[in-house]
């Protein structure tokens, strides 16, 4: 009998695990020195916030894994002997594989500033950085988080539930300025110090300074200022987890470099997930390397039928995200640059209230239907998958808006104002409206 092993228990891995299982009956071992159990990365926040136990993280039973007959080893791995067909943990005998699949997630980027290993310095993605924000937050009353993006608001969400005050430092003039339009960044930040935030723009970490305790006491920035604090959270992106690869024979430059099919370099090793990047994206508009849930879903899918037989490649199909900023709810289809390309023209509303939000984005000379952002108003994914697979125009989305509101029992509708808004603003095309 085949035997299949998965290095990593996050969503890529435990997917490709139960979908060979339902159309196989290879023998599976998925392998993870993080935890004994799979778990959802995403409610890590919750359960710091008391929302949440970690039993209460876990998608599946624990007895589920030895009823569908998929072994777990609770390991880490120290290297992989791809020559030899052979994972080598940091402690224990190693294991024969068949096939291997390699979907060891993300670890927290670091950029060499001094202090950044000191007790209290962190990032958050695993459930060891949990445990130690748990154990590193107790008494304190300032923290500082470095970066910005999705878990850096998590994570001052996670510290002012405790009543812990929190300055942010972002080295970008808007908040997530890289992402998001101007426009969306603009209310973005406003929101953040609306919930008592310190945000501080165009600020970077220089340095982090220990106490007498050899505990984070403060940081300094590169313009010279120094603020006190007791914990420091590194949110500066994540990338692959691949040093255990060093030496191994698989090709890797940032992620595990695969193509098409999720195949690397070497025989019967796949890899999927926040460490796997394609040589060539199959949607030229996308990274190499997605470090999305969604994404790491749907490659553990697509590597598992390629390993029972039926040779699969990855196809993403349109773009889209969601997160939540504090209070309000954000969702993303199709392609809204944070600066709008040539040949586009864009529409963006605003509640009043400044807390809803909607931008469309659209080819000038076809008025094609390219993208949508849509914050504190949630849409119906069907809705725009469907019209941006068919190519529907500009005047489409607008005339058949309301079919694309979720509509929630207790949620107001904003169609009429944003139709309205619409067509007040129209414009020649090459204009783009306020």
């Amino acid at each position: 009998m085949k035997h299949v092993v998965i290095i990593g228990n996050g969503i890529s891995g435990i997917t490709a695990a139960r979908e060979v299982r339902k159309q196989s009956d290879v023998r599976i071992t998925v392998i993870s020195g993080e935890s004994a159990y799979f778990f959802s990365r995403t409610a890590l926040m919750y359960v710091y916030m008391g929302h949440m136990r970690q039993q209460d993280i876990k998608p599946y039973a624990d007895d589920f894994w030895a009823n569908n007959r998929i072994e777990l080893k609770q390991a880490w791995v120290k290297q992989v002997d791809s020559a030899a067909k052979k994972v080598v943990f940091e402690v224990g005998a190693a294991m024969s594989y068949d096939v291997l699949v390699i979907a060891s997630g993300s670890r927290t980027n670091k950029f060499g500033w001094p202090g950044q290993d000191l007790p209290g310095v962190q990032g958050l993605y695993s459930l060891q950085d949990l445990e130690s924000m748990e154990r590193d937050t107790k008494g304190i009353s300032r923290a500082v988080i470095v970066g910005g993006g999705l878990i850096g608001i998590e994570m001052a969400e996670m510290l002012l539930s405790r009543r812990i005050a929190v300055t942010f430092l972002v080295r970008e003039d808007l908040f997530w300025g890289g992402i998001l339009p101007q426009q969306e960044a603009k209310l973005i930040g406003r929101h953040i110090e609306e919930h008592g935030v310190d945000l501080r723009y165009n600020t970077e970490l220089d340095s982090i300074l220990a106490g007498a305790d050899g505990r984070v006491r403060s940081v300094f920035t590169t313009s010279g200022e120094e603020i006190p604090c007791q914990f420091v959270g590194i949110t500066t992106g994540v990338s692959p987890n691949i040093s255990f690869l060093k030496d191994s024979g698989i090709a890797c430059d940032r992620g595990v470099l695969v193509d098409a099919f999720l195949a690397t370099n070497t025989p019967d090793v796949y890899a999927a997930g926040d460490c796997a990047q394609f040589h060539t994206h199959p949607d030229p508009e996308r990274r190499p390397v997605e470090q999305v849930w969604y994404t790491g879903r749907m490659m553990g899918a697509t590597v598992a039928r390629t390993i029972t037989g039926e040779r699969t490649a990855y196809a993403p199909g349109i773009w889209f995200n969601s997160a939540k900023f504090f209070d309000i709810e954000y969702q993303t289809y199709g392609w809204v640059r944070n600066r709008l390309q040539p040949g586009q023209s864009e529409h963006y509303w605003e509640h009043p209230q400044g807390r809803i939000a909607l931008h469309l984005v659209w080819q000038e000379e076809s008025r094609r239907f390219i993208g949508v952002n849509a914050f504190g108003m949630r849409l119906r994914h069907e809705v725009f998958d469907r019209w941006l697979n068919e190519g529907v125009s500009i005047d489409h989305v607008m005339k058949h808006l309301r079919e694309a509101h979720f509509d929630p029992e207790f949620f107001q509708r904003h169609e009429r104002a944003i139709t309205t808004s619409f067509a007040r603003h129209r414009v020649e095309p090459g204009v783009t409206t306020p």
